[in-house]
């Protein structure tokens, strides 16, 4: 895989997390202009009623265009608790959510200012837990152009664009807690994958990755109890 420029994201989806896993040197854009509606501040996950939009309220000036790194994070309607009321409302019956929850709970738990460094905090913690160590430079200005030999994703991974446009990414399935009521619901966030696998995770996104000159690993059955 090539390196890869992205944009921040609160719990990225599995797509994300491939390139993070397989690209050589992965770029985070914290000069682009903030776009509403994307992974930058809003995240995928299942519970009991299907997929659950969990949507971080930022403050920003209307109208005008907000580097990403400038973005702050909103106290209305007090968040924090309702998404981790969210998540474990979704994911205290998973397998290894008991095993991660502290961890977790802790960064709700603080006030970062910026939306950046709340998802930097996040983003850090999961490759922590899942023993991955992504080459990650974070650019102090707009990337235009484009480092060598980078390939431009930071408006590629979004809600409402379907993964498969992705020639690189191919969801793998995995179990997930709510499969017998929804079936599989692919490309979710990263904590649904973590919660739900532990550590087989990285199975699951090297799975995810289509790259026909490296061998395959085999993740968990998408049935295991």
């Amino acid at each position: 895989m090539t390196n890869v420029l992205l944009s921040t994201a609160y719990l990225g989806p599995v797509q994300y997390y491939t390139k993070l896993y397989a690209a050589p040197t992965v770029y985070l854009e914290r000069h682009d202009h903030y776009v509403k509606q994307t992974y930058r501040n809003r995240c995928l996950i299942a519970g009991p009623a299907g997929v659950q939009t969990l949507t971080i309220p930022v403050e920003h000036a209307t109208g005008l265009k907000t580097a990403a790194c400038d973005v702050r994070i909103s106290d209305h309607g007090d968040w924090r608790h309702l998404h981790w009321t969210a998540l474990v409302s979704a994911y205290e019956s998973s397998p290894y959510f008991e095993y991660f929850a502290d961890d977790f709970h802790d960064l709700y738990r603080r006030r970062f200012a910026f939306l950046v460094d709340f998802n930097d905090a996040l983003q850090e913690l999961v490759c922590h837990l899942l023993g991955l160590r992504p080459h990650i430079v974070r650019t102090d200005r707009y990337a235009d152009p484009l480092p060598p030999a980078t390939l431009d994703l930071r408006d590629a991974i979004r809600p409402k664009r379907p993964a498969g446009a992705d020639p690189a990414f191919r969801p793998a399935p995995y179990w997930q807690v709510f499969a017998a009521r929804h079936g599989f619901l692919p490309n979710l966030s990263i904590a649904d994958l973590l919660f739900n696998m532990g550590l087989e995770a990285r199975l699951v996104l090297r799975a995810s990755v289509v790259d026909d000159g490296a061998p395959a690993e085999t993740p968990a059955a998408a049935n295991k109890p």
